[in-house]
């Protein structure tokens, strides 16, 4: 057995004593929350994580956001999104939520006549602005002239970036960036379609483009 087991060698450090039950749960709890943030899915936005990593922000704000020309009162925790507000808080669900990370287009939504990615910007940051959504288009039964022209050119296919491209679109129209197909792609190149039907949606903004200047 003593071969088995040979003693220290000369020198060696003596192993330190095990921590009390206090100590090893405290560990264990700090060491499972890193592991389980490390392991997060990538679908959980910097925004999230850092939130998880700091605790949770406490006490929430009331807020007024002018939405398709409706004001709505909501109460917000500061670190709620526009996109988050929009769909979870509103049931506004045509904005669709992509990638999270301002990367594919498919949230955006136009601010003060801007597009922007509203799951980059915090809903606190909107208020006293007016915001539009993909809801905020259409005059009742009547189609906006960009989501006539998609439909007519077959501008989507699963239909899920769609509402992203075509407030893009018609962000690109009003700001002059439709006069030609390479303008638009260019324009455009912000927004990510995964089925590949680029080439029908640069037709249905410049027909709008070319009908009116202005969509």
């Amino acid at each position: 057995m003593s071969d088995l087991f040979p003693p220290d060698p000369a020198g060696a450090r003596p192993l330190e004593p095990l921590p009390d039950d206090k100590s090893r749960r405290s560990f264990m709890k700090q060491a499972g929350g890193i592991l389980g943030l490390a392991l997060a899915p990538p679908l959980i936005s910097q925004a999230e994580r850092l939130t998880a990593l700091s605790g949770k922000i406490e006490g929430v704000s009331q807020m007024r956001l002018k939405i398709n020309g409706t004001i709505r009162t909501l109460q917000l925790e500061p670190r709620v999104t526009l996109l988050d507000a929009l769909r979870e808080y509103l049931d506004l669900t045509g904005t669709k939520k992509g990638c999270d990370h301002g990367q594919c287009g498919a949230c955006t939504v136009l601010v003060d006549g801007r597009r922007i990615n509203s799951c980059l910007t915090l809903a606190v940051m909107s208020q006293g602005k007016e915001i539009t959504t993909i809801e905020g288009l259409a005059k009742g039964e009547e189609l906006h002239p960009m989501q006539a022209a998609f439909i007519k050119h077959d501008g989507f296919q699963c239909g899920y970036c769609t509402s992203g491209q075509i407030m893009s679109g018609v962000a690109c129209v009003n700001e002059g960036h439709a006069t030609t197909d390479a303008q638009t792609r260019e324009w455009m190149s912000g927004n990510l379609c995964r089925c590949g039907a680029y080439p029908n949606i640069v037709a249905a903004v410049r027909e709008v483009q070319q009908k009116g200047g202005k969509a």
